[in-house]
């Protein structure tokens, strides 16, 4: 009896409560992003095909293979170059949240002036800025705040967002101090950032060392090449099936490398 293939299930994308907003879990690239993927892809495949293979046509093939490789990982890339600066962004909401509450302003006009802040610092375009104007929205046509950021955080797909929406969900309904609540969770999210930072200070000269290990190689071949060392560009059947499996050794061992330099908290 044959087994029936389980197809992959399609991720759904959420668009808010009023069907426009945006899903962090999803980044979609431009046309830009696309050509500018393109561009990295082929000419990082054309320049290690080449000083390992010396051949027109290999060099061509490699470039254009590499060139549909890459925009996946660049779509990656900027998903979480986006998301880090919504979580920033979010940093200085809590910020002026705070301020907000501590001179007795009420949920609606703190999330007003919040809105105001967060255009004079980041600009109309800000992701955050978008999203404080739905929520405007929401509360002026009578949706619980509570609704609103909980959306919010379920699209973000940030785990700061979520605790501070689950938490002022709670401490609004039973009437607690928002302006503490607020400022807690503020000093605690700017605390994670900060460790953060400092992990990624520690690392930062890691990941350099590993860019530069996987750079070696081509550097190598180019110089022994420049010395004469006629085996180096040799396409003879036994160089070629080496040459392969040391590629594949390289990005493999990229991609551990990557893995293991990533780390998060």
């Amino acid at each position: 009896m044959a087994k029936k293939k389980k197809e992959k299930e399609e991720y759904t994308e959420l668009k808010g409560l009023f069907g426009t907003a945006d899903d962090y879990h999803v980044y979609h690239m431009t046309k830009a992003d696309y050509v500018l993927a393109y561009a990295i892809g082929f000419v990082l495949g054309i320049a290690v095909i080449y000083a390992f293979f010396r051949n027109p046509v290999f060099t061509l093939i490699g470039g254009v293979v590499c060139a549909y490789i890459v925009p996946p990982y660049y779509n990656e890339y900027k998903k979480e170059s986006r998301l880090k600066r919504l979580r920033e962004q979010f940093k200085d909401l809590l910020e002026s949240l705070t301020a907000s509450y501590s001179a007795g302003r009420n949920t609606p006009d703190a999330f007003k002036d919040a809105t105001d802040d967060m255009i004079s610092i980041y600009g109309d375009d800000a992701d955050i800025v978008l999203e404080l104007q739905s929520i405007c929205a929401g509360l002026a046509n009578n949706i619980n705040i509570e609704q609103l950021l909980l959306d919010f955080a379920e699209r973000s797909g940030l785990d700061d967002v979520m605790s501070f929406a689950n938490v002022f969900e709670v401490c609004n309904r039973q009437g607690s101090d928002l302006k503490r609540i607020v400022s807690d969770t503020r000093d605690i999210i700017n605390d994670k950032i900060e460790i953060e930072m400092e992990i990624e200070t520690m690392l930062s000269g890691n990941k350099n060392e590993l860019n530069v290990m996987m750079a070696m190689p081509v550097v190598v071949v180019l110089s022994l090449s420049t010395m004469g060392t006629g085996t180096v560009v040799s396409n003879a059947p036994v160089n070629l099936v080496i040459k392969l499996i040391c590629l594949g050794i390289f990005g493999a061992a990229y991609m551990i490398g990557r893995k293991i330099v990533n780390i998060k908290i």
